[in-house]
């Protein structure tokens, strides 16, 4: 199906941002800099430069569901920007900057300080607080210049068309509000910035106070930054630092988080990681109604993925599940609900596929972007079978596996009428969209998948952690036909299909150069892709590697090549492409590492995996105890700091999940018929762990490491 016509005044492409450009565009612009200070809660997130101040023309600004309300928000005294003193997130939602007056005539610098508070979710609100340290009482012209655009977000970072002759103003002339309001076709957005005190004018689009102060005296102002999308009214809430908005009972993710194991530990460190995954976790909680129950999954990561993805969200969920199954639950229902039902190009939709990425914005809501949702993944289907299974192995919840019984047969026939493109018994993936991306996998930049010389291979391509998820979702099928879908006949024949494709896999997968090593996949000519990556720790944690490669495997992955000291890497240094901030090329991926794990310790590798949850945690103490998407791929010798990877979502969700699936593999957590079984081996550093309430089939029990 080709792509939809272009609405009048819009534009035929965009630069998107996402992850295929594998962060070749998502650098931070001169004008906001490295240090750029960015907040979020749920969909919405406000991201500026350190003054706290969105210029114009930047990719800063206030977003809330794919759409920039805020394209400006520029804070001067007496027409000058102010000074810096510090700028820094307080939650994952507020922001606290410090400034202080430049220098301008008849008032010297550093004479009044200027106080920023700040507060996103549903919109946003800032508090502005003026306070003067000089000797003669002075006058001050704060004045806040606004803007909002309306950009989508596939538009912020690249180039689209310009709003401004159909954005329509309404500013109320008593300075108590700003509006500006922007309709195509059916969509429309509208920002309304409320004073409060009001202005004493306003001047184009800028609110402009007069303060009078004598010494030591203070003046203050609350801004409210009211949204509206399609209709749909957004108000935030008047907060203070460290206080939360409550949703109540009903949110599944806070129920997560207040239901989620107690942590004792030893270890200041490993608590510290702990309680900041579960607070970034919680505030890219996304809220959804299917069928009319309302269910909580989470965002993949900020700023630019606030969003429904299939992957990050069903691995974060997988990465949670043993601190409580409600996130799981909400990715499940959501997911099925979306589940594909036609052959469709554009997006790569088919029946039985789950989804990759879901936007909201005008783009795509018009029919011009191909998220309303894309299905440009070919792992995402597995990895929800593989959920499906382990929320019922920590639930019991038969009901639910049950209701979802029709969605689990349409992704199984999937697999094998759609996914196995040419009827080899592999899954393969290339895209039919003019706007999809070239791979499907995980490593989803352009290059992300390269054979060991840097050349790209021909597609459809296979890769080899794609097979180990399939390999891995059967066997679980089949452990539910046995059990609550009560089908003996096919738990049968999953199980056999899962045989034939694990000796399959074993034979065309494996390459014997190098000391023994599975290739990253095949490509169009069923050629193997002989780059070496950290593909192969997703094997050992599916479960297809046989007992006596298991070895050879962890031993490559432990070597000097692929272990920087700080985590696996995601390609070898001995390979062409290799490049320790190339986006999937040697970087550093926390997910990527707490999956490798996991695979580690279940053919019995506990010390090499604990060697990475170990250098995973040290990692993240450098970054305020919260792990990145991903960290350079410089060897750990060569400085005592992981070197930033200049472009990471910072958080992000299966980053935050790391943490938690590394806890899970050094206490051998699993559960099965009811059962809690925990077999801890733990670093030595960590001291003593003690979990209390972690709950399977609703029974809350504690567990130990001394």
């Amino acid at each position: 199906m080709q792509s939809q016509s272009t609405p009048s005044g819009s534009p035929s492409t965009t630069q998107q941002p996402d992850k295929a450009h594998g962060g070749a565009n998502r650098d931070m612009p001169p004008e906001l800099g490295s240090d750029a200070v960015g907040i979020f809660e749920g969909r919405t997130f406000m991201l500026s430069n350190p003054a706290g101040d969105v210029p114009a023309d930047s990719i800063a600004g206030l977003v809330h569901d794919d759409t920039r309300y805020l394209s400006r928000w520029e804070l001067t005294v007496d027409g000058k920007a102010p000074l810096v003193l510090s700028a820094n997130p307080v939650d994952p939602y507020s922001a606290a900057f410090f400034l202080a007056n430049p220098e301008v005539e008849g008032l010297a610098a550093n004479r009044v300080g200027v106080r920023r508070e700040r507060f996103v979710g549903d919109g946003m609100c800032e508090r502005i607080t003026v306070q003067y340290f000089g000797a003669e009482p002075i006058s001050v012209r704060l004045r806040l210049d606004v803007g909002a655009d309306f950009a989508d977000l596939f538009e912020i970072k690249g180039t689209g068309r310009s709003r401004l002759a159909d954005i329509r103003r309404t500013h109320r002339s008593d300075g108590s509000a700003l509006r500006f309001s922007y309709q195509n076709s059916h969509w429309s957005a509208v920002t309304t910035v409320e004073a409060e005190p009001r202005a004493d004018r306003v001047e184009g689009d800028a609110l402009v106070w007069d303060v009078h102060l004598g010494r030591g005296q203070t003046w203050g102002c609350e801004l409210r930054v009211l949204l509206n999308c399609r209709g749909t009214d957004y108000q935030p809430a008047s907060r203070t630092f460290g206080e939360e908005q409550d949703p109540g009972a009903d949110d599944a993710a806070w129920r997560w988080r207040a239901n989620k194991p107690h942590l004792s530990a030893e270890s200041d460190l490993l608590r510290d990681v702990y309680h900041k995954s579960a607070s970034d976790l919680v505030s890219m909680r996304i809220a959804k109604e299917i069928r009319g129950e309302q269910v909580v999954l989470l965002a993949a990561g900020m700023p630019w993925f606030l969003a429904v993805f299939g992957r990050d969200t069903l691995i974060t969920a997988y990465q949670s599940v043993s601190c409580g199954p409600d996130v799981a639950r909400g990715a499940l229902v959501t997911l099925a609900a979306h589940q594909g039902s036609a052959v469709d190009d554009f997006s790569d939709e088919e029946p039985g596929k789950i989804l990759h990425e879901f936007r909201s914005g005008e783009l795509t809501q018009l029919g011009i972007m191909p998220y309303g949702p894309c299905f440009g993944a070919a792992d995402t289907t597995q990895l929800w079978l593989i959920l499906l299974s382990e929320y019922w192995r920590w639930t019991g919840d038969d009901a639910l596996v049950q209701r979802l019984r029709p969605n689990a047969d349409a992704a199984l026939r999937w697999i094998d009428n759609f996914g196995d493109r040419d009827g080899d018994g592999y899954v393969e993936y290339a895209t039919r969209s003019p706007e999809g991306m070239r791979n499907h996998c995980w490593r989803d930049s352009p290059d992300g998948v390269q054979f060991a010389d840097s050349s790209l291979p021909t597609l459809p391509v296979a890769t080899c952690e794609i097979q180990g998820y399939t390999y891995d979702a059967k066997l679980r099928a089949a452990q539910l036909a046995d059990g609550p879908w009560a089908d003996r006949a096919l738990a049968r024949r999953l199980r056999t299909e899962a045989t034939e494709l694990r000796e399959r896999f074993n034979r065309d997968y494996w390459l014997p150069a190098r000391g023994g090593y599975y290739a990253i996949g095949l490509d169009a000519d069923k050629r193997p892709i002989d780059s070496m990556t950290s593909n192969m720790g997703h094997l050992l944690w599916s479960g297809i590697v046989p007992p006596d490669r298991a070895a050879a495997v962890a031993r490559q992955l432990m070597s000097d090549q692929m272990f920087s000291g700080w985590g696996v890497r995601t390609l070898s240094t001995e390979d062409v492409g290799y490049n320790p901030i190339g986006y999937h090329l040697g970087t550093v991926w926390p997910h990527d590492n707490s999956i490798i794990a996991a695979g580690l310790a279940r053919y019995g590798h506990r010390d090499a995996a604990n060697r990475i949850a170990m250098a995973m945690l040290e990692a993240a103490a450098h970054f305020g105890h919260r792990l990145p998407e991903a960290i350079s791929g410089y060897d750990r010798s060569l400085g005592r700091r992981p070197v930033p990877y200049p472009t990471a979502c910072n958080p992000q969700a299966w980053a935050s999940g790391a943490p938690l699936l590394f806890l899970r593999t050094m206490l051998g957590l699993d559960a099965n018929d009811g059962i809690l079984a925990t077999d801890p081996h733990v670093p030595e550093a960590l001291g003593t762990i003690r979990l209390t309430g972690v709950t399977v089939h609703g029974a809350r029990q504690t567990v130990s490491s001394g």
